[in-house]
């Protein structure tokens, strides 16, 4: 006798749903989002003694299966972050995140560029981020999210403050949402309800 099919247990307003329904890309910034914002070094780096310590990372599951869910879904994840670090690239690889920028403070041009290359348009996008370096991105995407625990002026003008935090499903958060919105969210929850 087969399984009966799963029903989805969350809900959205139905405001967010109309908002993110034309999200094709979906910008994420990594430290506060992605991450807990924590930055842990170790005592010595071998590699450059002057440096004091390698950067180390650390990165929720349930985030990285909500990345490869919007891909799955034909939405493009892209991240762009103010650092770089060998341990964030390898997560961003591990991935298979094709769009990515590093070491950019101002991260208008980056994610414009990002558009171009997608042939898409701020109407098509949404942005995840935690501080003001991420405001130009939120205000201009056509859905905004912050993890609960942003600043305080990156969450008033995001449409969704999630409940998780900041490198604790967060992220993932915001991509179920995305999934609902764009219609793929009970398909892919029915291929895992087997």
């Amino acid at each position: 006798m087969p399984l009966p099919a799963l029903a989805p247990v969350q809900r959205w307003a139905p405001e967010l749903l109309l908002r993110a329904q034309q999200v094709r890309v979906a910008f994420f910034d990594v430290d506060g989002v992605l991450t807990d914002g924590g930055l842990y070094f170790t005592e010595y780096a071998p590699a450059d003694p002057r440096m004091g310590g390698e950067t180390i990372k650390r990165f929720n599951t349930l985030d990285g299966h909500g990345l490869r869910l919007l891909q799955r879904a034909g939405i493009e994840p892209a991240i762009v972050t103010g650092r770089d670090s060998r341990p964030l690239r390898a997560r961003l690889a591990a991935l298979g995140i094709a769009h990515a920028h590093f070491g950019t403070e101002d991260k208008l041009p980056a994610a414009e560029a990002t558009l171009a290359a997608l042939g898409l348009g701020w109407h098509q996008a949404s942005a995840m981020g935690d501080d003001w370096p991420d405001l130009p991105l939120l205000r201009r995407a056509a859905f905004a999210c912050a993890p609960s625990g942003a600043h305080a002026e990156v969450a008033a003008v995001a449409h969704h403050v999630s409940i998780a935090a900041a490198g604790h499903g967060a992220v993932r958060e915001c991509c179920d949402l995305l999934l609902a919105a764009t219609g793929r969210y009970d398909a892919l929850l029915q291929d895992y309800s087997r």
